[in-house]
C-alpha cells in the first residue's frame, strides 16, 4: 500500500545550476547529494516541511537521465511513492498488470529500496516505489 508522495524528481543537465535556482525557490539548501553508480546519476534532495524534490543529473551519456533530457529537455522525470513493503507491492502490482522496469528492488538514492514501473502501463509516468533502507 503506498503511504505518501516520497520525492519529485527532476532531470537538469547541470546540477550545480539547479541547485542554486531550487535554494532560491525553495528557501533551503540541498540536505543532501549523492551519486548512484549504478544509475549513473547524481542527485541533489531538498526537503520542505514533508515535501522532497529529487535533483538528478547524468553523470553518463548513455544513462537512462542523459537519454530522458536529450527526448524531453529538463523537466518532471518521475514521481515516487513511499511504501511499507516494497516487496508486497512488487507482487500486488505485477499481479495487477503493471510493467516493470526492473525485476527486482535495489538500492537507490537517500537510503531507499527503489523500483520503477514502465510509463505504458501508467498512463505516461514513471513511478518509483520506494522503502526506507532500515
Amino acid at each position: 500500500m503506498v503511504n505518501k508522495i516520497e520525492h519529485i524528481g527532476i532531470a537538469v543537465k547541470n546540477i550545480d545550476d539547479a541547485n542554486i535556482l531550487f535554494q532560491k525557490l525553495l528557501g533551503v539548501p540541498p540536505y543532501k547529494m549523492e551519486t548512484v553508480e549504478t544509475e549513473s546519476v547524481v542527485t541533489s534532495f531538498f526537503q520542505t516541511g514533508t515535501n522532497k524534490i529529487e535533483l538528478l543529473m547524468a553523470t553518463n551519456p548513455e544513462s537512462p537521465i542523459a537519454k530522458f533530457l536529450k527526448k524531453k529537455g529538463e523537466g518532471i522525470h518521475h514521481i515516487a511513492f513511499d511504501v511499507e513493503d516494497i516487496e508486497a507491492e512488487v507482487a500486488r502490482l505485477r499481479k495487477e498488470g503493471f510493467i516493470l522496469i526492473n525485476e527486482k528492488p535495489k538500492p537507490g538514492a537517500d537510503n531507499k529500496m527503489v523500483i520503477f514501473l514502465h510509463p505504458k502501463s501508467t498512463n505516461g509516468v514513471l513511478v518509483e516505489l520506494c522503502q526506507e533502507i532500515k
